[in-house]
């Protein structure tokens, strides 16, 4: 059981670190809680799904489609539904939920209430330190850890990590130098697109799909920035995976652990919220507007 509890809670941990940056650097940088966010992550699922299943290619094609379809249409609802209220934080979090729900009665229609299947990328179990994993867990990690690394590589290697960075540090002095934050702002946003399309093609063969398979990563995700810190993309990281490990346990450990899972994960958010509001990792945003 405890190896089992291992590499779930590494291999869920990874999924929501992945979730959770993309989350937590839209918000860094234009800061707006954009829950359409969630609504990306199953309909790259879908996507994944469709190309797989409809359209008949292999997975080396079709995730790599899924994710630039899931950019493309994460970069219409920033332009489209969040520019415009920007401005207004509460209209963004409406117009978002909205959203949200939207794509969820779109795929309703179209699917079905069903739960759906992928067939999955790498048949087999492989032990390690006498621990049994399976190739497909492993094939995830390594996607996982590759997209991770590549983010980082952005954000701390290239012109256009610096620009996010400064842009999200203070979004006024980032203007004064000559940046263009507007098009910082729609980097950014197809950046978190993209890392909501890696996560949502990760966890297709490694469960089912459905229409309602955004307001569980939704709830652990705003535990996890929560705790880690609004804006604080490192803070985001350690919490996606404590929060990983702690779901894993509950669902081993606990009875009916599957349905307390997102309780547990409320839990921590709320009690780190009565110690430290901003955060493990968080500072106190000044007020901007």
């Amino acid at each position: 059981m405890l190896g089992s509890l291992l590499v779930t809670g590494l291999v869920n941990g990874a999924i929501y670190a992945l979730l959770a940056l993309g989350f937590s650097l839209i918000f860094g940088v234009a800061r707006i809680v954009n829950i359409a966010y969630a609504g990306l992550y199953m309909l790259a699922a879908y996507f994944v799904y469709i190309l797989l299943n409809v359209a008949g290619l292999q997975a080396p094609a079709a995730v790599p489609l899924a994710v630039v379809a899931t950019v493309v249409l994460g970069l219409a609802v920033y332009r489209l539904v969040i520019e415009p209220v920007r401005e207004h934080e509460s209209a963004v979090l409406i117009s978002t939920i909205a959203l949200t729900l939207v794509f969820q009665e779109l795929v309703l229609a179209a699917f079905g209430g069903n739960f759906l299947g992928n067939p999955v990328w790498a048949d087999g179990i492989v032990a390690l330190l006498g621990v049994a994993i399976t190739y497909q867990q492993l094939l995830s990690l390594g996607v996982v850890t590759l997209a991770l690394a590549a983010i980082w590589l952005i954000l701390t290697r290239t012109r256009l990590g610096v620009a996010i960075r400064a842009t999200a540090n203070d979004r006024e002095v980032a203007n004064l130098m000559g940046m263009n934050v507007r098009r910082v702002e729609l980097w950014s946003a197809a950046l978190s697109a993209a890392l909501a399309g890696i996560a949502g093609a990760v966890v297709a063969p490694l469960t089912v799909i459905d229409p309602l398979m955004w307001q569980g990563p939704l709830v652990n995700l705003l535990a996890i920035v929560v705790v880690g810190g609004l804006g604080s993309l490192k803070g985001s990281l350690i919490a996606a995976f404590l929060i990983g490990y702690v779901e894993a346990a509950t669902v081993f450990l606990l009875p009916s652990g599957s349905f307390l899972k997102g309780a547990v994960a409320l839990t921590i958010m709320v009690a780190v919220l009565l110690i430290r509001p901003e955060g493990l990792f968080g500072v106190a945003f000044e007020e901007e507007r």
